[in-house]
């Protein structure tokens, strides 16, 4: 059995929640699933925008994503399977294996908005491996990576 808690997150906000009391930024623990042999896969919301109330441009997902893709395969290429979109445009799904201590994600993720602040390109931003690569914009994923660093004191505040 897994314990979320002596992982760092609190239980009372794994899973689905009311979309009208979430905080944003947070990153929380959605859920997470162990299997027959005992690996763990983790699934945690990276939540950047209050639901319903502001959304990311299509921009500013879509070359934020390349910078976690790129972030989380540098610092996690053990554990890193995943980064996916929400549909809602507020936030992104990382999904890991075998790694959900809270604190280890946190730090990845603080390294991974610092590393945005100072590159000078986004990452896969080519014809060859990215299907709209002419809708990226360095100085938007900047600015966002600087808000949600500037609210680093508030993600673990989910609701």
């Amino acid at each position: 059995m897994i314990n979320i808690e002596q992982l760092g997150w609190e239980s009372r906000t794994v899973g689905e929640l009311d979309h009208r009391l979430l905080k944003a930024p947070h990153v929380k623990l959605r859920s997470c699933t162990q299997g027959s042999t005992g690996d763990v896969v983790y699934a945690v919301d990276l939540r950047i925008n209050p639901p319903n109330v502001t959304f990311l441009s299509s921009t500013e997902m879509h070359s934020f994503e390349h910078f976690l893709l790129a972030g989380f395969q540098k610092y996690m290429p053990q554990n890193f399977i995943s980064i996916g979109l929400m549909g809602c445009q507020t936030g992104f799904y990382l999904v890991l294996f075998n790694e959900g201590r809270a604190q280890t994600i946190l730090d990845v993720y603080e390294n991974i908005l610092q590393d945005i602040l100072i590159a000078s390109e986004v990452p896969y931003a080519n014809i060859v491996q990215c299907g709209n690569y002419k809708n990226h914009s360095l100085e938007l994923a900047q600015q966002l990576a600087q808000r949600v660093l500037d609210a680093k004191s508030n993600w673990r505040q989910v609701v």
